[in-house]
């Protein structure tokens, strides 16, 4: 009887057994296969800086990321995501990154960077901006500021990656096999360039007591900011606070020159420049305007001087004034470098004023201050400025924020270089006016308030050239705070030539990046081998139904005899 129905059971499992296969394989498949992949974040990343500038390239070459996010601890790094927190990070990592062909890198910004510790700010970060850019990759390079499911997202790749180099063969196989892993993936296009992009700067003017003939005094600032990621360069110090201070002196020079018993023999042009952390393009294009391409400007015959405003809002005591060439005695220019000694020396004897003599070096590739463009085109100028040196890594970081500049002393520093013109401009010195006769006070006095909102508006919002365009809201609000004060107030573009670019921008600054949760590839690899064991193991027991129904049987008797 048991032999009939073995026979049976094992007919009718030969008979079914390409039907139950069928059947039985999607099921097992939608069973234990991995979940679909989902997004555990998805997060903005800002891309770092990729322009040409004179035919030269800087920066990343590429925008697209499709790969599993690795730390920089991973044996293998070879297309693969690194992602580096700022505490970790180091131009060595860096080159080490690139040099294992590494698919991308993410570094992890604080989410509140003004917080950070000086030392940090300055030591692992600031100083590496600069070799950031002059190597040039094609590696995509990219920045992120921190919240909790993207430190979570590092904890657990660098806690993957790291298990990799000290675990034995087997353990880093079972691991690489279970474990989670993130594939980091951006949204955005490749990036291309912008053939057509517009560097705006604005000029406007005070006319003298006397007309267009008397001597012009030109007080010059750019506004845009510069850092190794656009999107993250407010430039508070370098350069809203030379804008900041340029605006003041417009509002105050506008009041003496509505009365004629204040209103002096001097022009004053002032010009908010676009494109001044590219060469001073804007700067190049309107002294062209002016001098080459028109036969009437105020920058024709008789410049007194330019004075340029840079960097003037650090928590420092230093004034510096950069020039070209020593000023010669008995000039204007001569004349406002004495006035500055005799403001600060008499009325602020805290800051230590001085000279900074550096002659124009055309075989380097940027001009080191913008009063280098109008000495250039012979025209005599300086640069006011608390940095003793152009190389200083503050005009050149995105760690230059709004909590970096001193207001009080962006106050002082204005108010020593507005009395100093204010002294040339009325010869208060040949008069015999005392050393420490004060001008602005009362109705007259700089407004701290006014400074700090500026300052604030400024650096609101990234100002990087390739984000700054004719029509960005910045230019229009700049535009209508000059028109309060100046006449005549224009605007002034600059395009690159199309057939030799002397600047070339990129579009793809910005993304969003998903970091998707998924298992590795030989985790597909093992769960296959896996199907395929049960599969066959299935199948070996369809086949014999009848040797392991008996041996079943058996063992089932021999446990009841017992």
């Amino acid at each position: 009887m048991f032999e009939e129905a073995s026979e049976v059971f094992d007919n009718m499992f030969k008979g079914s057994f390409p039907l139950t296969f069928i059947v039985f394989i999607p099921a097992v498949l939608i069973l234990v296969s991995p979940s679909p992949t989902e997004a555990a974040h998805e997060f903005t990343v800002y891309r770092m800086q990729q322009y040409d500038l004179q035919g030269q390239a800087y920066g990343t070459r590429n925008a697209m990321l499709n790969t599993e996010a690795r730390t920089i601890e991973a044996d293998v790094l070879s297309r693969r995501c690194v992602l580096m927190r700022l505490a970790e990070f180091s131009f060595d990592k860096f080159q080490e990154a690139l040099r294992q062909s590494a698919g991308a890198v993410v570094i992890i910004l604080p989410q509140n960077m003004s917080m950070m510790p000086q030392d940090v700010i300055q030591q692992q970060f600031m100083e590496i901006e600069p070799e950031l850019l002059a190597t040039e990759t094609i590696v995509p390079v990219y920045f992120a500021l921190e919240d909790d499911e993207l430190l979570s997202i590092h904890e657990q790749t660098h806690s993957a990656s790291v298990s990799q180099g000290t675990s034995s063969a087997a353990e880093v196989l079972l691991h690489t096999a279970t474990a989670n892993g993130f594939q980091m993936v951006t949204s955005g296009a490749q990036s291309k360039a912008i053939s057509d992009w517009s560097i705006t700067s604005l000029e406007g003017k005070l006319t003298g007591l006397g007309g267009e003939d008397l001597p012009t005094i030109v007080i010059v600032a750019h506004y845009d900011s510069f850092g190794v990621a656009p999107w993250l360069s407010y430039g508070a110090d370098s350069n809203g606070s030379g804008v900041a201070a340029l605006l003041e002196l417009a509002r105050l020079f506008s009041k003496l020159y509505t009365y004629k018993r204040t209103h002096a023999g001097y022009n004053i042009m002032f010009f908010v420049s676009g494109g001044g952390k590219f060469n001073y393009q804007g700067t190049k294009r309107w002294l062209e305007d002016n001098l080459d391409h028109t036969d009437s400007s105020l920058l024709q015959d008789n410049v007194a001087f330019v004075l340029c405003l840079d960097t003037l809002g650090g928590n420092d005591d230093s004034l510096y004034l950069h020039v070209s060439k020593p000023p010669k005695e008995a000039t204007p220019q001569h004349a406002f470098l004495k006035e500055l000694e005799t403001v600060t020396s008499s009325r602020f004897p805290e800051v230590k004023f001085s000279m900074v003599h550096k002659k124009i070096n055309l075989a380097e590739d940027m001009l080191a201050w913008e009063h280098e463009r109008f000495g250039i085109r012979r025209l005599p100028a300086f640069t006011v400025s608390r940095l003793e040196s152009h190389r200083n890594s503050l005009r050149t970081t995105i760690m230059d924020m709004r909590s970096q500049v001193d207001i009080q002393k962006l106050c002082r520093n204005t108010k020593i270089i507005a009395e100093a013109l204010a002294r040339v401009i009325y010869n208060l010195t040949e008069k015999g006016a005392p050393e420490d006769l004060q001008i602005f006070t009362e109705q007259m006095q700089l407004q701290e308030n006014q400074l700090s909102s500026v300052l604030d508006w400024l650096t609101a919002q990234p100002r990087a050239a390739q984000l700054v365009d004719k029509d960005s809201i910045l230019i229009s609000t700049l535009e209508y705070y000059m028109n309060r004060y100046l006449k005549d107030v224009k605007r002034h573009y600059v395009k690159a030539d199309k057939r030799d670019p002397e600047f070339l921008f990129y579009d793809q600054l910005k993304q969003t990046m998903n970091a998707y949760r998924v298992k590795p590839a030989i985790f597909d690899l093992l769960l296959a081998l896996c199907i395929a064991a049960y599969l066959g193991l299935t199948y070996l027991i369809a086949q014999n139904f009848g040797f392991f129904y008996n041996l079943m049987r058996r063992i089932t008797l021999k446990q009841k005899q017992h």
